[in-house]
């Protein structure tokens, strides 16, 4: 037996296994860097802390002194709270008592009145200040409650409510309208499909259009149709970033289980685009156009405003910038580039954010406001990535159906709101739309 050799080749051995150990720990190290270092940046960290975090509140004395104010701010502010909750049971009383009756039997109220605040404050404000959850009517921009008082609605329906709730009073009721010869018929289309889906392809830059029921589906089934056709695992998303409820996409808190195949990264960084040259499991790369406004952060919403420490800064060109260098790494690795355009679909220019910032991406979801005021999702791709079988292997299939797809109402009423985005009244309205806004702001 030849000793040395059999030395030499364990040592060889080894010195592969070694070798491989290092290349191993330098992806993983990349990706941790990669990883924005807050908690929103570490999904599995931040769902192990959340499930740790104890439920404490603060009672009526250390409610208005939580943060150690002397007896005479903490006097004040209970006397100024104190007539705001007088103030609101006199406003509000018919539209909180309709509110009342149904909160104990619907789970989505009790989750929104529960974390309007932060936890620690939340039964007081809910005891005093009842916010009621039923509207009667809309007037353009304006919500009218059960008491008669109108508010400016800010939060716009989710972004459903782009052009002025008048407007889609009459797209639902011309969609239905020309529809309701055929009626709720699923599975066949209407005629007025042929026209939303030339309108889709032109607007989009893509080749094929399908329909969905809801953004989320839309995602789901963009990612799937990536994984599906690169034969890869993973997905990229951004921190901060939101891609509706589907588990995958929100790997962190609010995710039952971890999302085992979801990369997410740091918006905006080199770190990022290293991950991406080197890693040959990524299928797929989401981005958000919001995340253009709060890179890494997400939207602002009630409880993260409570310090008044959010910020919020746009710079165009650097976003665009950010983008054409993703899609640059992207092509180069064949990763599939989604804009999820479910929720700024048609704020920043006609054509959305492609137009806007000037940069094409393989998959493209739109929702909320392009149903017309109907539920809907929609993916625009390009033809070999929305092909959803494959000729040669006819029992390997990418599978997505759902019963109301393509509902006629549905159909109809996107039409109305695709053809309002063709007139002239519309489209004077996207001139000099950044010189306005900043004019405002």
């Amino acid at each position: 037996m030849d000793i040395g050799g059999t030395a030499l080749a364990f040592y060889g051995l080894g010195a592969g296994v070694v070798a491989a150990s290092l290349v191993a720990l330098k992806r993983r190290l990349q990706l941790s860097k990669a990883k924005h270092a807050s908690l929103s940046g570490h999904a599995r960290i931040a769902r192990r802390i959340a499930s740790l975090v104890p439920f404490y509140e603060y009672d009526e004395r250390r409610f208005f002194r939580s943060d150690n104010a002397p007896a005479k701010i903490a006097a004040l502010r209970r006397d100024g709270f104190m007539r705001l909750s007088a103030l609101y049971a006199s406003r509000f009383g018919e539209t909180a008592r309709h509110t009342a009756e149904v909160v104990d039997t619907i789970s989505d109220l009790q989750f929104t009145q529960a974390y309007r605040v932060p936890f620690q404050y939340s039964r007081l404000v809910r005891q005093h200040l009842k916010i009621g959850t039923f509207v009667r009517s809309t007037e353009g921009v304006m919500l009218v409650d059960l008491d008669g008082n109108r508010f400016y609605d800010l939060g716009g329906s989710y972004g459903v409510n782009l052009l002025g709730y008048d407007c889609y009073k009459g797209t639902m009721e011309r969609g239905l309208a020309r529809v309701r010869e055929l009626g709720a018929v699923l599975g066949p289309y209407h005629p007025v499909v042929v026209d939303n889906v030339k309108r889709l392809t032109r607007i989009s830059g893509l080749d094929e259009v399908s329909f969905h029921m809801s953004g989320t589906e839309a995602v789901m089934q963009a990612v799937r149709l990536a994984r599906y056709h690169t034969g890869r695992s993973h997905l990229v998303r951004f921190c901060g970033a939101y891609h509706g409820w589907w588990g995958d996409v929100q790997p962190g808190i609010g995710n039952p289980v971890p999302a085992r195949e979801t990369y997410t990264l740091k918006d905006v960084s080199e770190d990022t685009l290293r991950v991406l040259r080197t890693r040959r499991d990524i299928a797929c790369v989401l981005v958000n156009p919001l995340q253009a406004l709060h890179p890494n952060d997400a939207a602002p919403a009630d409880s993260s405003l409570v310090d008044s420490a959010r910020r919020t800064g746009f710079d165009r060109e650097a976003y665009a910038d950010w983008l054409k260098r993703l899609r640059a790494v992207c092509t180069e690795r064949n990763i599939v580039l989604i804009f999820d355009e479910i929720f700024v679909g048609f704020r920043l220019a006609p054509g959305g954010a492609q137009e806007y910032f000037g940069v094409r991406a393989d998959l493209v979801t739109y929702g909320k406001t392009v149903g017309g005021g109907f539920p809907i999702g929609v993916i625009c791709g390009r033809k070999d990535l929305m092909k959803r079988f494959r000729d040669d292997r006819p029992a390997d299939i990418c599978f997505a159906r759902g019963t109301f797809n393509s509902h006629p109402v549905v159909m109809g009423a996107m039409n109305e709101f695709l053809r309002l985005l063709d007139t002239p009244e519309v489209r004077a309205l996207y001139r000099a739309l950044d010189e306005r806004w900043n004019d405002r702001a």
